[in-house]
């Protein structure tokens, strides 16, 4: 398994060693879950390619980037003050969710669009810190709200196969949802603190993190089935003082990887089953991916 880590000093790759693997000195503020698509320096959308990364556009303004998804030749960021590009150009009809006057953060600022994803039906999700996750089922010509905003969601993930299927780590635990976010049912048995950052589907079982807040006391990993079940916490991982943040969790198949807020990458290739220690002192790592 070779996992990519972006960083506050560009890129490595973590296989049976820890490698430079481009973009050094740069901050790498969000990569796409294949890999092949990042956010550097918080404005520049670059593509991976033979020859390395190029930039392909780059955010206006203040926006800056916190999300990026793949869509065939091009891809939607996510960005700070709830927006949503095509690359350099503003989704409009985003602008115009239902709801959307009353996105919040607890803090008093601006909302961020802070995960995206693609269902197997092409439909896509969008989850706003705090705003809950809209919809849309025509390629982002028009968006819907789903879940409650205050269920304060921090991550969402749409099933790779199953249409419909979507999965969201909450401030209350996993909510799950069989009908494209038309309704919810929220999952915590088994779970020490129902607060969640980070969700990944491997295999049969869903992985989360989960803590008791968000400055993340007792933060720790955990796994449950995905056809339901109560959650069971993962052996041979420790327990973290701060969370595991969105997109520092990732999963291919049964393989599964995670960043420790200590620097520290663990791996699995049992979905979730046993763990080991993959590279210590990563600095500042923004996001990974599985390669």
């Amino acid at each position: 398994m070779t996992i990519l880590v972006g960083t506050a000093d560009g890129l490595f790759a973590v296989d049976e060693d820890v490698q430079r693997a481009g973009l050094d000195g740069r901050d790498v503020t969000a990569l796409s879950a294949d890999g092949g698509w990042a956010v550097v320096d918080d404005h520049s959308i670059l593509r991976s390619g033979d020859g390395g990364w190029d930039e392909v556009a780059a955010l206006p303004g203040d926006r800056a980037g916190r999300c990026v998804l793949p869509t065939g030749d091009d891809a939607l960021v996510g960005t700070s003050e709830a927006g949503l590009f095509r690359l350099a150009d503003p989704v409009a009809s985003f602008e115009n969710v239902e709801g959307r006057d009353a996105w919040y953060t607890p803090w008093g600022g601006p909302p961020d669009t802070r995960s995206l994803s693609a269902g197997a039906d092409g439909v896509l999700y969008a989850n706003v810190h705090v705003g809950g996750i809209p919809r849309s089922e025509d390629g982002g010509a028009s968006w819907a709200p789903t879940i409650d905003p205050d269920a304060d969601v921090h991550q969402v993930l749409a099933h790779p196969t199953e249409a419909g299927h979507v999965l969201a780590a909450t401030a209350y635990g996993l909510s799950v949802s069989h009908d494209a976010g038309r309704t919810w049912d929220t999952r915590a048995d088994g779970l020490h603190g129902r607060y969640q950052r980070a969700v990944a589907l491997a295999g049969e079982w869903v992985i989360v993190s989960a803590s008791e807040g968000h400055v993340g006391r007792k933060s720790a990993i955990y796994r449950t089935p995905y056809a339901g079940g109560a959650f069971e916490r993962v052996a041979d991982v420790p327990e973290f003082t701060s969370n595991v943040d969105t997109f520092w969790l990732a999963a291919e198949g049964d393989r599964v990887a995670f960043a420790g807020p200590d620097g520290s990458l663990w791996g699995s290739d049992d979905a979730g089953a046993t763990w080991r220690p993959r590279a210590g002192g990563l600095a500042a790592v923004r996001a990974i991916a599985l390669v």
